[in-house]
């Protein structure tokens, strides 16, 4: 069984036991954390695909790690013979979870 969520403009293909990083939100580590927006579910080949949405599904998970840093990344900016230049960094801070149950 797996499904297909949507979090925060990103769409991720998830079964159960799966771990992955969200973005970041108020939560608790070991506290429960609720995807309602299902886009598709599988279960033994018969898929269900929303209109957008697949209504009364659902996909629980748990919070494994409240606070995770991604990677680094940088950014550098150059304008030749110019003299000017501009760099920047950025690390985006991520919530690690991992889906419990998926409720179609």
């Amino acid at each position: 069984m797996y499904a297909v969520i949507e979090d925060s403009g990103q769409q991720f293909r998830v079964c159960e036991g799966d771990v992955l990083d969200v973005d970041l939100r108020e939560t608790v580590e070991g506290k429960p954390l609720e995807f309602d927006r299902v886009l598709l579910v599988s279960h033994e080949g018969d898929v269900k695909v929303g209109t957008p949405l697949v209504a009364g599904a659902k996909v629980v998970a748990e919070v494994v790690e409240a606070v995770h840093k991604g990677l680094k990344t940088q950014t550098f900016w150059k304008r030749r013979r110019k003299a000017s230049r501009k760099k920047t960094g950025h690390r985006q801070k991520y919530v690690q979870v991992r889906i419990t149950k998926i409720v179609a």
